[in-house]
This record gives C-alpha cells, structure tokens and sequence, in this order.
C-alpha cells in the first residue's frame, strides 16, 4: 500500500511523462514545416544572412550589434530572438538595403515555415 506521498509522487511522474509525450508529438507534427522553412532560409536568406564572411546582412548585424551584451549573435538562424512577426515584417516590408520579397518569390506558407525555422529556438 503507498502511502499519500507515494501516489502524489507516481501521479506527478505520469503527469511529466504524459507532458513530454504531447511536446514530443507536437514537435513531429512541426517538423515538416520547418524543415520547408530551413529550405526556404537556405535558398533566400544564406546568401546575405549565413556565417561566414561576405555575407552583407550578417555583417550589417554584426555592426549594429557590436559590444552589446548580453551578445547579439549576427547570424539569424543563430539567434533566440527573432519572432515570427519580425521575420513576416522584414521579408514582406525590406530593411534597410534588403528589398521586400513578393507573393512570387516567397509565397506566404513559405513564409510561415521561415517564420517559425527562425523561431525555433525561442
């Protein structure tokens, strides 16, 4: 017989493994989407935002963000801060020199794949 911190403890335990089965699913059900948004960065982005050096965006970030701390890390797909709605904003509005990119170009499913790869690591 367990006795009532015995139960609570075996019913927490079910209740963290339940948990991380669900977020463990809904990363699944996730991961096509962003796959298709590491493939659409890879395509339109690396060439101005990848590491490396030559890359015009990721210079200018790492201009803008230099000495800051906490550090600002220059490369997109490096950063914990990009939300979904800054991705949409930059990529249909342009900054700076980067031009907007149309309908054609990226389409808006293509977008939100974009949108949540770099948003992956919030």
């Amino acid at each position: 017989m367990l006795n009532t911190t015995g139960g609570i403890l075996i019913v927490a335990a079910l209740s963290i493994c339940s948990t991380r089965q669900v977020f463990a699913q809904g990363s699944a059900a996730e991961e096509p989407q962003i796959q298709q948004g590491k493939a659409v960065y890879q395509h339109w982005c690396t060439p101005c935002h990848g590491a490396g050096r030559g890359n015009p965006g990721t210079a200018a970030l790492a201009a803008k963000y230099k000495g800051r701390e906490p550090a600002v890390p220059a490369v997109l797909e490096e950063r914990a801060d990009v939300t979904p709605a800054v991705t949409r904003g930059f990529v249909r509005r342009g900054v700076s020199v980067m031009a907007p990119f149309r309908k054609t170009e990226i389409s808006d499913a293509e977008l939100d794949a974009l949108a949540a790869y770099l948003a992956r690591r919030r």
